[in-house]
């Protein structure tokens, strides 16, 4: 055909899919200045009209039907399924997109990195991904464009099939998962990709972030791309909106406020450079993206560039469901037909009668996929290769820590952990840097890494730790925050913050989790340096405030994920809170929470006992396992000194008490699969540690319940073992105060001895101290336990 021949061919459109006057317009301009030529860019949007009918044609198959059938013949009613589910609408809307996104591959000879943050509309991108052959290597061989493949694709989808060992059975799920090409989230926590993609592309690079209109509502931090980003040290960033203006249930709140243009308004008080598109076409995808490129380069370009950056932002608007019947209802969410074509003839024939309007022709897909799939022609690498999705940043250098000795003062183990953190950003310039801060670093003793590091700001103040490039992401909001840590997975990341507030962090740590460890269970192991999570300020020592400043779930709920790859450590001094970071940047994949006094405690551990410590999990601090009468179970910096003073008084009485820290719990628990089994100590090791028919008190910085649910391998039951902890008691009052509230104090612990081994309590507590912790005597008669007990 001629280029005029093939422009008019494109002009026209293809089944659902028209060309706006604007799309037209703006993809002539484009062909007159594209470097390939106007022939090859008109064949290649031919191709993507085709491909999006496709793989829409898919999409509504994988909902409904059991099967597909590559003739375009009507289905019958067997080949329905009777439960069909799909999340339809959007995956409807994101075909275009994701094609779109191909096409400019295509037509710039470049792969660009991607992401979707709607995760629930995975079918677009494994329909997309199928027809292009483009698959994981779980796919490979299972689905494919041919009737068998795309049958299997169909079936598999939403089958619930699941494996003798409780995995899934099919390489397929309802979200964006490890066996999704390309994908580097599960993305099931809406939200989330909008406070990261700002933060993940290196300079030199590109990312198309797929965002929607739902999400819009979830995080505050959506709209601070600006704010954040920076040429000197980011690639492109470009957010691309989906606004078809429904959630589940009903419009969006930008539909409410006004559609695109009250968005676009918002947007550019924000700082970005908002633009609309029409959201039903491929092209007009394929030449937002190239247009956002042009512009964030003509602002690269300029000499006298300012922050913060007007940021392209590309507003595609859409209809929820296009293309298919039921497109622009409630319904069109997830089963936009009224009925299942399974058993109702009306629901059939509409299905039949939809699928029909988007059918290609075997012929016409392949010549397409043909057409789009160029990568070893301009040398580049397949969509589902993508930069993100194999971050492996090189190992950093980790400084030898400077450690403290016994006979130092005390110091505060915060301190310790800033100062070995500046010296490792400084030994590894190669890895960039962000430190996730709700906004009281120089507050948590990490003043060094402040002053190095700096608050990234526009317009930096004067005689503020300020600056345009800086690397401390400031925020007084934790998801936002943690979202530059997390989503940054090129270099080196921290997230400081008060152990209460870590809670709101929660579903972005897990999102992260989450999808590490399904990546370990396919044998894909995570590549990005492993994300320390320190949290300080925590709920013993903020006493001086509330209740809601006084919270251990943060470290509770980490602990109920997989060990392996959620980590939870609570060092007890200085010595030990820096050998569990170093072993953190030691390690890939991992998400991890470090619960860390900031007031100085005294050094219970050498340099090189830390270390062991760390590596076994646990260490023993006082007495001796072969001929202990009882021992103490230390969980968290205040416990170990509460366990210690609890031993004294016991050795005063002629006992023979075992003093043990326990820095990571997880590492002791009962393994629930092969891969957790590797990381936790075989039984001899436990053993070793935690010798059996023992009587046991633990002290734990948690609530008491969760921590026996998760050392049940060192339970001897409630006759042999008892556990103290956060018990919900809080308020304005000091660490004392916390510790006797919660009946956690080193009396509470002594009683508690008294009672397995079955001794009386007064032989080891005065009257007095007997009377405080029954709730009847002054708590002030527990400040002193040093001194031997004093006879009634």
């Amino acid at each position: 055909m001629t280029q005029a021949d093939l422009f008019e061919t494109w002009r026209k459109g293809f089944g659902q899919i028209v060309h706006s006057n604007e799309t037209i317009e703006r993809v002539r301009a484009l062909a007159s200045a594209a470097a390939s030529g106007e022939e090859a860019l008109y064949r290649i949007l031919i191709a993507a009209d085709r491909l999006a009918s496709a793989a829409m044609w898919t999409v509504v198959h994988m909902t409904y039907a059991q099967r597909v059938d590559l003739s375009g013949a009507p289905l019958p009613a067997d080949a329905f399924k009777t439960t069909p589910e799909g999340h339809t609408g959007g995956s409807l809307n994101m075909v275009p997109a994701f094609v779109g996104y191909l096409a400019a591959a295509a037509l710039s000879a470049k792969t660009r990195a991607w992401l979707m943050g709607q995760g629930h509309s995975v079918a677009a991108i494994e329909a997309v991904n199928t027809l292009t052959g483009d698959v994981s290597p779980a796919q490979q061989g299972r689905y494919d464009r041919s009737e068998e493949g795309l049958s299997r694709l169909a079936a598999d989808f939403y089958s619930y099939a699941i494996a003798a060992d409780g995995a899934a059975a099919v390489p397929l799920g309802s979200h964006a998962g490890p066996n999704t090409a390309g994908a580097i989230s599960e993305w099931g926590y809406l939200g989330f990709a909008e406070v990261q993609y700002a933060h993940m592309p290196l300079p030199g690079e590109s990312l198309v972030a797929f965002l929607s209109d739902g999400a819009f509502e979830e995080q505050r931090g959506s709209d601070w791309t600006p704010r954040w980003w920076r040429a000197e040290d980011s690639g492109f960033a470009i957010p691309v909106m989906i606004l078809n203006g429904r959630r589940i249930e009903e419009r969006a709140q930008i539909a409410q406020q006004g559609g695109a243009e009250w968005l676009a308004d918002h947007l550019r008080l924000n700082g970005f450079d908002p633009f609309a598109i029409d959201g039903h076409d491929p092209a007009a995808f394929a030449w937002a993206i190239l247009e956002a490129e042009r512009r964030l380069e003509r602002f690269i370009a300029d000499p006298a560039r300012g922050y913060p950056a007007p940021i392209p932002y590309v507003i595609a608007e859409s209809v929820k469901g296009f293309g298919f019947p039921g497109a622009g209802t409630n319904a069109a969410h997830n089963l936009p037909l009224e009925g299942n074509p399974a058993f109702d003839d009306a629901a059939r024939r509409e299905f039949n009668e939809g699928a029909a309007a988007l059918f290609v022709p075997p012929d016409e897909i392949r010549q397409a996929v043909e057409t789009l799939a160029v990568h070893d022609a301009q040398r580049r690498p397949l969509e589902s290769h993508h930069l993100l999705a194999l971050r492996h940043p090189q190992a950093p250098t980790l400084p030898e820590p400077q450690w403290d000795r016994p006979s130092d003062p005390p110091d505060c183990a915060m301190h310790a952990l800033d100062r070995w953190f500046v010296r490792l950003v400084d030994r590894n310039t190669a890895l960039r840097v962000r430190v996730g801060n709700p906004d009281e670093l120089r507050s948590n003793h990490m003043g060094a890494t402040l002053e190095r590091l700096r608050h990234r700001v526009n317009v930096p103040e004067p005689g503020v730790a300020d600056a345009a490039d800086g690397a401390v992401i400031t925020a007084l909001n934790e998801e936002a925050v943690a979202g530059a840590a997390l989503g940054k997975k090129a270099g080196l990341n921290l997230i400081v913050s008060y152990e209460a507030f870590a809670m709101k962090m929660l579903s972005g740590l897990r999102q992260e989790i989450v999808f590490a460890r399904r990546q370990r269970e396919i044998g894909h192991e995570p590549g990005w340096i492993s994300v320390p999570l320190i949290v300080t300020s925590h709920t013993w020592e903020n006493s001086k405030n509330e209740q809601s400043h006084q919270d251990p779930t943060a470290g509770e709920a980490l602990l109920g994920e997989m060990s392996d790859t959620a980590r939870v450590l609570f060092p007890v001094d200085a010595n030990s809170a820096v050998a569990a970071l170093q072993s953190l940047y030691e390690g890939r994949g991992q998400v991890a929470c470090l619960i860390v006094s900031k007031r100085d405690m005294p050094h219970r551990l050498d340099g090189e006992a830390a270390l062991r410590a760390v590596e076994t999990g646990a260490a023993h601090i006082e007495g001796t396992a072969a001929d202990a009468d009882v021992q103490f179970v230390a969980i968290g910096a205040y416990q170990l000194e509460e366990a210690l003073k609890a031993a004294g008084r016991l050795v005063d009485a002629g006992l023979r008490p075992l003093v043990t820290m326990l820095i990571e719990p997880g590492r002791f628990r009962s393994p629930r699969d092969p891969i957790e089994q590797s990381f936790t100590a075989e039984d001899a090791a436990l053993a070793e540690l935690f010798p059996s028919n023992m009587p046991r008190v633990i002290a734990t910085h948690t609530r008491p319940e969760p921590m026996l649910g998760l050392l049940r391998r060192l339970d001897g039951g409630p006759s042999a073992t008892v556990a103290h902890g956060y018990i919900s008691r809080g308020g304005t009052l000091d660490v004392a105060g916390m510790l006797f509230a919660n009946r956690s104090t080193w009396a509470h612990l002594v009683e508690s001895s008294t009672r397995l081994l079955n001794r009386p309590r007064d032989q080891f507590l005065s009257a007095a101290e007997c009377a405080a912790i029954d709730g009847r005597g002054d708590p002030h008669d527990l400040l002193s336990p040093s001194a031997k007990r004093k006879t009634a």
